[in-house]
């Protein structure tokens, strides 16, 4: 009898598809790739189950086409993960297991690491063959003598040799001097240990000696002020668990930050390490992801996808940064790495440490009710003291585009006392738009409803949130004035003032485009912790997580522009992002001083962080939560919609309400227009749901999907299920 097979394929289907067994060939067994046929078109798929049961009779099912594996690719714990990730994200089953997978898996390309090719010395070469070829042949003889030196050669060494050493080589295996081996490599970093291990002090001892790899699961939040040492915590753990033996994944929420991270690894742990994120080329990440699957690498460093990759030897899982919107994925599979690093670990039974400055919400909800353990990292390693944070109230000041005579006051003193001194601007190009100065008119994006920022370098128009770009215009396309003028920050502007002001100070920008070339965010950054740059300007890029032992003073040039945000999560974001910069001062033996710019100073979030840090603003905002009903009190989900019709989101999402299941425990809001409706061309809708049963509103989006699915409606617009959102945008 044909035994049917489930496979989950690339597409919109909430379930695997029914396929017949493949003629010919051993049957594919659950986590091993396929290429199936459907309609005209032939897809890579994962298998999901062999002894499926099936409605349709089989004379109607198609045939896998073929088994691209030989022995299954995720073993059974992920792909039941990756399935239930599926399932409660309300994703295309397919579409979820396929995004898992390395682009090369994806496309079908075998599940090998890269080859070197190696050219060795034959057993057959003689010393009077050296003799010959250097009267007739000099260079095959140069690269004789130098296999008979080192017995091999690699890629790397014939670069040196100059001219063409391949040709030569392959004239020496043609005359059996030489042999030629295919090596794999999985482009592993050493970790050479060179640096001692730092004596921990009690908190962090005591943080340290919680996490135990090798004794089962725990959920440990790692909650340290900005340089507290939270690091050290992490490699004490990650040592233990390498010398019995078990990997360690690493998620961080920007490749920004595992440079850094990386060498700091590299100089403590005897271990091979792999790095895994969207900036290295398809092979390289490849190589990672296999890496980390036969356990060649002892510790795995990655962004939001590393939580899918295969383990050999499972032991540790940690997460820095776990409060970071960048763990959660925006769009397509809108997954949550943190959410789903913690069921992994609960899974694997393996320890899983949570660590933040500034924790989420959420996680800090779990820690009062006791869910997970709360280790608390108060004061900074060291000799380092917490920096002065002062508000500088910028009403009635007079500015010099955006800087008070206060905070440059300030700079100036810390560069007369040799130090160094980061500002601090969360808005890239010139400036956020253009004015007409006669008439009013600004430059907005037409496919948004969003200004155009001005980028003065490129002298062009950009909308950041569709990426449409313009020149210039040379006159305003209202009144036809000339007297076109930047309105607002950005920091383009503030270098510009900095360099007007401070000439003869070496100064770095750090933002999205000042870094674009590959391996220019890691030189400037080097330039900045080497002290070799004395001023330092960015966004948040720079303020995340780094290490610069010589920033005296961290200026915050606006603060203002977070305090009043459509999004219910906006004063969060701000009070992290207020704090994480903050941390950059006063990290070594000198005091730090941080200057917060603000028309608000009596703002009760500001006046909060001021006097009471982030654990009562925490407090205060998990306090309000509550009273709002909003998460982490309730479980939420949004339902979107977007179209060119203005209409036809609106219309679709009423067509959607009008099938759901009535069930008093989830409270729908909406349909209503998103905050931003237009977006590159299109006009946004959503619907929120509500409901203090997580159990409630799962059952409900599963009762009810499959209806919206149904709707004509459906076909017009592009719609999507967002559960657990980070952005209500």
């Amino acid at each position: 009898m044909t035994q049917t097979i489930q496979v989950a394929v690339p597409g919109p289907f909430a379930e695997p598809l029914d396929y017949l067994a493949p003629t010919n060939e051993p049957l594919p067994q659950p986590g091993m790739r396929v290429q199936v046929p459907l309609g005209r078109r032939q897809l890579v798929g994962m298998v999901v189950e062999t002894q499926a049961q099936t409605h349709i009779e089989s004379h109607r099912l198609k045939s896998i086409i073929t088994t691209l594996d030989s022995e299954p690719l995720i073993d059974a714990d992920l792909l039941a993960l990756i399935i239930w990730s599926a399932h409660y994200y309300h994703h295309p089953i397919g579409e979820a297991l396929i995004s898992a997978l390395p682009a090369r898996l994806r496309q079908g390309h075998a599940a090998t690491p890269s080859a070197e090719t190696l050219w060795q010395l034959s057993a057959h070469a003689q010393a009077s063959d050296l003799d010959a070829l250097r009267r007739r042949a000099p260079r095959q003889a140069m690269l004789l003598e130098h296999l008979m030196q080192s017995q091999t050669l690699t890629a790397a060494q014939l670069a040196g040799l100059g001219g063409d050493a391949r040709a030569a080589l392959q004239k020496l295996v043609a005359k059996g001097f030489a042999t030629t081996q295919q090596q794999h490599h999985y482009g592993l970093m050493a970790g050479r240990a060179s640096e001692p291990a730092f004596a921990l002090n009690d908190a962090q001892h005591t943080s340290a000696a919680a996490i135990q790899p090798g004794h089962g699961h725990a959920i440990l939040l790692i909650d340290g002020v900005t340089g507290s040492g939270k690091t050290e915590v992490y490699l004490d753990a990650i040592t233990r668990a390498i010398q019995q033996g078990l990997q360690t994944l690493v998620i961080v929420p920007e490749i920004g930050l595992t440079p850094q991270l990386l060498s700091r690894f590299q100089r403590r742990l005897a271990a091979q390490i792999a790095v895994l994120h969207s900036g290295l080329s398809d092979s390289e990440r490849l190589n990672a992801w296999l890496a980390a699957r036969a356990g060649k690498a002892d510790v795995l460093i990655g962004t939001r996808s590393a939580i899918f990759v295969p383990l050999a030897r499972p032991g540790l899982i940690i997460v820095d940064e776990e409060h970071d919107a960048s763990l959660k994925q925006q769009d397509g599979f809108r997954y949550s790495a943190r959410d789903l690093a913690i069921l992994r670990a609960h899974r694997l039974e393996v320890p899983i440490a949570l660590g933040s400055a500034t924790p989420s919400l959420e996680t800090l909800a779990n820690a009062r009710s006791q869910r997970y353990q709360h280790h608390q990292l108060s004061e900074r390693a060291g000799q380092a003291q917490a920096p002065l944070m002062r508000l500088l109230d910028m009403r009635g000041q007079p500015t010099h585009d955006g800087l008070s005579a206060p905070l440059i006051e300030r700079v100036q003193s810390h560069l007369d006392a040799d130090g160094q001194v980061l500002l601090f601007l969360n808005r890239r190009g010139f400036s956020p738009t253009l004015i007409c100065h006669e008439c009013g008119w600004l430059a907005e994006c037409q496919r948004c409803d969003a200004r155009m920022t001005y980028h003065r370098g490129k002298r062009r128009l950009h909308c950041h949130h569709c990426d449409r770009e313009q020149p210039i215009p040379r006159d305003c396309p209202s009144c036809g004035s000339v007297d076109l003028r930047p309105l607002g920050l950005g920091t383009e502007r503030i270098e510009q003032a900095l360099q007007s002001r401070f000439a003869d100070t070496p100064l770095v920008r750090i933002d999205r485009d000042s870094t674009r070339q590959r391996g220019s965010f890691e030189r400037q950054m080097q330039a900045a912790q080497r002290g070799e740059a004395k001023l330092l300007l960015g966004t948040q890029m720079l303020a995340k997580g780094h290490h610069l032992p010589t920033v005296t003073l961290v200026g915050v040039i606006d603060a203002d522009q977070g305090l009043f945000g459509a999004d219910f999560r906006a004063p969060e974001r701000l009070a992290q992002l207020i704090i994480q910069v903050a941390g950059r001062a006063g990290r070594a033996e000198r005091p730090g001083e941080v200057a917060i710019q603000t028309h608000h100073p009596e703002h009760p979030l500001l006046q909060m962080l001021i006097h009471g840090g982030y654990p009562a603003f925490a407090q205060a905002a998990l306090a309000e939560r509550e009273a709002a009903g909003l998460p982490p009190a309730r479980a939420m989900a949004l339902i979107r919609a977007e179209a060119t019709d203005a209409a036809a989101p609106r219309r679709f999402l009423q067509a959607a309400q009008a099938l759901a299941p009535e069930t008093p425990a989830v409270e729908r809001l909406g349909p209503y227009p998103a905050p931003m409706e237009r977006r590159a061309g299109r006009y946004r809708a959503q619907i929120m749901l509500q409901s203090d049963q997580r159990a409630a509103l799962q059952t409900l989006l599963k009762q009810w999907l499959p209806r919206i699915h149904s709707l004509r409606e459906s076909r017009r617009v592009r719609w999507s299920v967002d559960v657990d959102p980070t952005e209500t945008l």
